[in-house]
């Protein structure tokens, strides 16, 4: 083991020298157990080996993973990685049951609400960005000792990315038929397998794939919200004068929702918030997933981060506001599409827009736009998933097989059976499977929300673990607010957890409230399941316990030897 000369200062009490960061975390806590006193860690960089540049947690045993991605990967994949067939797709639902105006509202808020769960998770990682530590299951064993919580959190993390993969596969299938009838379960087989292929790849390929994706989808984004400006101002082969906010008009800017008057209009907000969520879904754990893989990740998920609010504004709020221009809320092609089951091109408000515009050819370009979205995404949350597999397995909560890594560290057992998973998708093949997987899709949404719930949990103890160690001048990376977001995010998402299927009481159907409901059961089952078999009664481990200082060292080193690119442009 590296050395790192450490100094833990309460009062007079002082130990330095320690074989390492844990192995001096644990004396420090046991010899001065009784007469515990907020103290302050610190480390002298440079008596780290010079050999010590691999920030894994796990170092030649077979379990360890590689900084393969660079900057650019870990910038676009935060500008455009989880965009899917949630706004593309997705948003046309939300529209026919919301109008203009509630899917505007809707998008805004979720925008602003993410946001703030993303700068906590960010936050978190980015003090010791260590591969193996940045899942939230890793940052909830780490900041609140609860293994019982931490399995809970992990194993619901892990299904909903899990889930998501035969969603969009399914999704980008679906999108294919818009050209061609031929069965989906050929192209299902075909995504799957590519899937599953790129991610036994190095982690490097991934980042260059998803680069390239990501960049067609800014690409496509930017360009229908500027077709939407020439829609707007009467520029499309089928206008007839300035079209405006015409739509908002007539047939109006709310559908009242469930009630009518006021009651009405807030509910089609409120369901909005729900329905547009899968746009949203699991995108902040993406995101810090792929940091703590990528080169210097203190330096380039913070930029990461402080650009999410902008693609969260331009993409989605603009994007939502586009859509509310182009197309009515009763628009026939909408309605059809939606009473038809249609989960492909056909039911996108933005291919249904420039169908009405009278834009030739445009149409296929979006709907190939759309299908590479939709690969990208499931692509996307296959490689998060099996992250989060393999930082449980780390730590033995599941088969420690699933850590084991290759040369080029990709988790190939993790990948191997999230990619099983994902052969979920074939039960769209069948119509009478269909269901089933509606169901499970359900299941992923729900798990998101209550994901973020956790991240909120998790920054609290973690901010309390900091403030009583004093170890808050070693964050390099602390957004405003940071607090109080966190107490609002998870207010904000255990109210749309357990109000998600409100809709089923105004017309009880057991199915609708077993598909929106049964993820809560589930993490409940999860965490007194493992509470009672590990007979774990704590909620939270004492704050002289929580381990502030492993892997630090390492990372605070790593960054001293960062030197900042030279701009090559004018």
């Amino acid at each position: 083991m590296n050395k790192v000369k450490s100094v833990f200062r309460t009062g007079d009490i002082s130990s330095s020298s320690a074989n390492s960061n844990t192995e001096f975390y644990e004396n420090s806590s046991s010899s001065n157990k009784d007469n515990y006193e907020k103290g302050q860690y610190e480390i002298n960089v440079n008596d780290i080996s010079e050999n010590n540049d691999d920030l894994s947690i796990e170092k030649h045993d077979g379990t360890s993973m590689k900084q393969g991605l660079k900057s650019r990967h870990v910038q676009i994949i935060a500008l455009a990685g989880a965009i899917g067939t949630g706004l593309f797709v997705g948003s046309g639902a939300a529209l026919a049951a919301c109008g203009p105006a509630g899917l505007l509202v809707g998008y805004l808020i979720l925008s602003v609400v993410v946001w703030l769960v993303m700068n906590q998770i960010a936050e978190m990682v980015t003090y010791i960005p260590v591969p193996g530590q940045t899942t939230v299951y890793a940052l909830c064993q780490r900041y609140t000792g609860n293994p019982s919580l931490s399995f809970a959190c992990g194993m619901n993390l892990y299904y909903a990315q899990a889930l998501i993969v035969p969603a969009e596969i399914t999704a980008a299938a679906f999108v294919i038929q818009y050209w061609t009838p031929i069965n989906p379960g050929a192209w299902i087989a075909i995504f799957w397998v590519t899937s599953v292929a790129i991610n036994f790849c190095a982690v490097k390929c991934f980042g260059e794939i998803e680069f390239w994706i990501g960049l067609i989808k800014i690409i496509t984004i930017i360009g229908l919200i500027i077709l939407g400006v020439v829609i707007f101002f009467g520029g499309a082969p089928n206008s007839h004068g300035v079209l405006g906010f015409h739509y908002w008009k007539h047939p109006g800017a709310f559908v009242e929702h469930l009630a009518h008057g006021n009651t009405g209009k807030f509910l089609a907000c409120w369901t909005s918030i729900i329905k547009s969520a899968f746009a949203f879904i699991l995108s902040p754990e993406l995101i810090t997933a792929c940091a703590a893989e990528a080169e210097h990740p203190r330096v380039n998920l913070p930029k990461a981060t402080s650009r999410f609010i902008y693609r969260m504004i331009f993409f989605y709020v603009c994007g939502s506001l586009t859509i509310g221009i182009m197309v009515a809320y009763n628009d026939p092609r909408l309605m059809n599409a939606i009473d038809a089951g249609a989960s492909g091109a056909a039911a996108s408000p933005f291919v249904i827009g420039i169908q009405n515009a009278g834009i030739p050819v445009l149409n296929h370009i979006v709907n190939a736009a759309i299908l590479t979205s939709a690969y990208s995404c499931g692509n996307s949350q296959m490689f998060s998933a099996t992250r989060t597999l393999h930082s449980m397995a780390l730590r033995g909560e599941v088969p420690r097989i699933f850590a084991r890594t290759n040369r080029f560290g990709v988790p190939i057992y993790s990948v191997t059976i999230t990619g099983l998973i994902g052969l979920v998708a074939f039960l769209n093949v069948s119509n009478s499977s269909s269901i089933v997987f509606t169901w499970l899709t359900n299941i992923s949404t729900v798990s998101g929300f209550i994901s973020w719930i956790f991240i909120g949990i998790i920054y609290i103890r973690y901010r309390k673990a900091m403030d009583y160690h004093n170890m808050n001048d070693r964050v390099t990376f602390r957004p405003p607010l940071q607090i109080p977001g966190a107490w609002f995010s998870i207010f904000f998402f255990s109210l749309v957890a357990l109000t998600n299927g409100y809709g089923v009481f105004f017309d009880f159907n057991a199915n609708d409230f077993v598909a929106a409901y049964i993820t809560l059961p589930i993490v409940f089952i999860l965490y007194v399941g493992h509470m009672i078999w590990y007979k774990n009664y704590k909620m939270w481990a004492p704050l002289e316990e929580i381990d502030c200082i492993t892997g630090l060292a390492e990372v605070e080193k790593d960054q001293a030897k960062y030197v900042p690119p030279v701009a090559k442009n004018f």
